[in-house]
């Protein structure tokens, strides 16, 4: 830019300051919906599930079924984490860009639900938990259901209609 284009600029920002302008988020779109952290949250407990049945080759086992093993543990293990961090995330940018303090007031226990909600999705990064994984989805999905109160929404919990079974919060 040149010094003639900066120093107009200036003079008129002097002149005549511009408005502040603040936004909940980078780009203010107003478009939130916790259903991918449920999804999410579905997933890991899922690969908990696959991890559970997946048999282990016995003994005598050829090196191929060893491998096959190996890899399918491999990617269920990746799968949980991936999906564990992505749930992590999704929450994350609810609470920090949506959920405001007079929100607190409706839902006083936000607050400790989220950081329940991280710790879980630690928890199952790290372990095979199906208890955890349970704990994460269940979180979450009351997580759901305060969002969708703060919109003034009513939810109905129904079957998720995913291989994992149970249920999904869905705003009515």
């Amino acid at each position: 830019m040149n010094a003639l284009l900066r120093s107009t600029l200036r003079f008129i920002d002097r002149v005549s300051p511009p408005d502040t302008v603040s936004a909940h988020c980078d780009i203010p779109c107003g478009i939130y919906d916790p259903h991918m952290a449920q999804i999410s949250a579905q997933t890991v407990v899922r690969m908990h599930q696959l991890i559970a049945d997946l048999e282990r080759p016995g003994p005598d086992a050829d090196p191929a079924a060893f491998a096959n093993y190996a890899n399918s543990m491999a990617r269920y293990v990746a799968v949980k984490e991936e999906h564990a961090e992505l749930c992590k995330q999704e929450v994350r940018i609810i609470w920090a860009d949506y959920f405001k303090p007079e929100h607190l007031g409706d839902h006083p226990e936000l607050h400790t639900k989220v950081w329940n909600i991280l710790k879980l999705g630690s928890k199952v990064r790290q372990t095979v938990d199906m208890k955890a994984a349970e704990d994460l989805l269940a979180g979450v999905q009351e997580f759901a259901e305060a969002f969708w109160a703060s919109k003034g929404a009513s939810t109905t919990r129904g079957p998720s209609r995913q291989a994992v079974g149970g249920e999904s919060v869905y705003p009515a």
